[in-house]
C-alpha cells in the first residue's frame, strides 16, 4: 500500500503539491489523473524518496521509501524510460541494478524475455527506439519482483500489441494481490485498465473513488427509454420524481431515477419496452468535467487556412 498524507512541495514561490492525501491499496490498478502541472510527477518523485516534501508524509508499506535496504524488492518504479546510460546494453543496465540490490543474475534473463527484449539484450541502449527504451524501464521495475509497482505514462512508444501486452500484465500484477499505481493521459487506457482513480488538481486531491462510481457521478448521465405508451411512462416516471425529455424520434431521456426502477414501473403497469440504455459520460468526458476549474493551459482553437488569392 502508498499512503500519502498532508504531502506539500513548494519550489520557491510555486507549490505544486498543496496538502494532498490518498491511498493506494493492493489488489487493483489505481489510475493517477490530472492536468499538466498538477503535481503528479511531484508527487511519484516524493513517493520515492527523490524530493523530499516540506511537509506532510508519503510510505509505502508503512515505510518511507528511503528506510529499505534493499528498495528494488520491495517498490519498482518507471517514471523516466531515457534515464539509462546510452553506451550500457540492456543486460548490463539490468545486471547492475541486480547487484546493487542483491538479485539473482537469472532474474536479468527472466524479465528481459517477460518484456521482449531478450533478442536485444546486448544491444547498445542509446540505439533503442522509445518504446524498446520502455521496455527496458518496465524490466527494470520488475526486476526485484517487488509487491508495489509505480508506472508513469508505461504505454508511451509502445505498438498496438505492446499496449495489450503491457495492459494485461498490469491487471495481472494486481489480481497477484501487488499494488499498482499508473499515471497516464491516455484515458481510453485508463478506462480499460484501471480499477480505481486518484484524480488531483493543483496540487489538491479532486477526488479518489473506483472507477465505476467516478463514471457513475457524471452530471450527463441519462437513461434513454422507449416503449409501447411512452406518453404514460412519462407521467408515471415524472410522479416518481424523475427528470424526462422527448427525443426526436419520440424516445425519452430520464434523470433522476434508476434502471432499475423504471423497468419496474413499465412491468407493473403492462407497458412492453422496446429501448432501455444506461448513457453514461466516458471517463474522458468525466475527467474533463471535473478537472475543468484546474487546468491551467489551455489551447485555442486553429485559426482558419485563408482562403487563397483568385488568379
Amino acid at each position: 500500500m502508498i499512503e500519502a498524507v498532508g504531502l506539500v512541495k513548494r519550489y520557491g514561490n510555486v507549490t505544486a503539491v498543496d496538502g494532498l492525501s490518498f491511498t493506494v491499496p493492493p489488489g487493483s490498478v489505481t489510475g493517477f489523473l490530472g492536468p499538466n502541472g498538477s503535481g503528479k510527477s511531484t508527487t511519484m518523485r516524493m513517493i520515492l524518496g527523490l524530493d523530499a516534501p516540506d511537509a506532510g508524509t508519503v510510505t509505502v508499506n508503512a515505510r518511507p521509501y528511503a528506510a529499505y535496504r534493499r528498495p528494488l524488492h520491495e517498490v519498482g518504479a518507471l517514471l523516466d524510460a531515457k534515464a539509462v546510460a546510452p553506451g550500457r546494453s540492456a543486460y548490463h543496465h539490468l545486471r547492475w541494478l541486480a547487484l546493487s540490490n542483491g538479485i539473482p543474475r537469472s532474474r536479468v534473463d527472466e524479465v528481459l524475455r517477460q518484456v521482449g527484449l531478450a533478442s536485444a539484450a546486448r544491444q547498445q541502449v542509446g540505439g533503442f527506439s522509445l518504446g524498446m527504451a520502455q521496455r527496458l524501464g518496465i524490466a527494470a521495475a520488475l526486476l526485484g519482483d517487488p509487491p508495489v509497482l509505480i508506472f508513469d505514462e508505461p504505454v508511451n512508444g509502445l505498438d498496438p500489441e505492446g499496449v495489450a501486452w503491457i495492459r494485461g500484465m498490469l491487471k495481472s500484477l494486481a489480481a497477484q494481490g501487488r499494488t499498482v499505481f499508473l499515471s497516464s493521459h491516455l484515458m481510453s487506457e485508463m478506462a480499460v485498465t484501471a480499477d480505481r482513480l486518484v484524480v488531483i488538481g493543483r496540487g489538491r486531491l479532486i477526488t479518489q473513488t473506483s472507477v465505476a462510481d467516478f463514471l457513475a457521478a457524471g452530471r450527463d448521465n441519462n437513461i434513454r427509454v422507449r416503449c409501447t405508451e411512452n406518453d404514460s411512462l412519462a407521467a408515471m416516471l415524472v410522479e416518481r420524481g424523475a427528470t424526462v425529455r422527448r427525443e426526436p424520434d419520440g424516445a425519452l431521456r430520464v434523470t433522476d431515477v434508476t434502471a432499475d426502477e423504471i423497468g419496474e414501473v413499465a412491468r407493473v403497469r403492462g407497458l412492453g419496452l422496446l429501448e432501455l440504455s444506461l448513457q453514461q459520460m466516458s471517463l474522458e468526458q468525466r475527467y474533463m468535467e471535473l478537472t475543468r476549474d484546474t487546468t491551467d493551459y489551455h489551447a485555442t482553437d486553429p485559426a482558419p487556412a485563408p482562403t487563397p488569392a483568385a488568379r
